[in-house]
């Protein structure tokens, strides 16, 4: 990723808006709402690393709140998410938890990993993130898409 850009025909160097920098300003003027990029160097914590953890299995009575006190008995839990279907709304059977610590989300995996709630034992380990070539799949289309009609005449 090029984090400069050279102004065309001018031969000036344009830093992006996302430093450090422009972010610490927009911090010091009371901005509270940040709009940036996941890959954003200035919303990486410093000195620290989040752990994003996927939980699988889950029960669909799970509520985000069972997800979230299970956790913090091995952390601090910044996030808790539970997927739930676009259309129906219903839940999916899996989530994420994200926990400011990385050491502390390591031993909550081990801890958590095969524990049963709701009758269902659970499957937990690090989320990884979608790799750049994945895609969601889809229906296969057919080969001529073209409508019936009447034909040339």
């Amino acid at each position: 990723m090029r984090h400069e850009a050279q102004h065309e025909g001018q031969g000036r160097s344009l830093t992006p808006w996302y430093t450090q920098g422009a972010f610490d300003r927009l911090a010091n003027l009371g901005a509270r709402v940040f709009f940036a990029h996941p890959s954003c160097p200035a919303l990486k914590s410093k000195g620290k690393t989040m752990k994003n953890i996927f939980v699988g299995n889950l029960s669909f009575g799970t509520t985000e709140q069972d997800v979230r006190t299970l956790f913090e008995a091995h952390g601090k839990v910044d996030r808790v998410t539970i997927v739930t279907d676009r259309d129906s709304g219903q839940p999916r059977g899996f989530g994420f938890v994200e926990m400011t610590n990385n050491a502390e989300g390591d031993r909550a995996i081990a801890a958590v990993n095969g524990k049963e709630i709701g009758g269902r034992a659970l499957n937990v380990n690090e989320a990884k993130p979608k790799s750049e070539g994945a895609s969601r799949g889809g229906g296969g289309g057919r080969g001529n898409s073209g409508g019936g009609g009447r034909g040339r005449y």
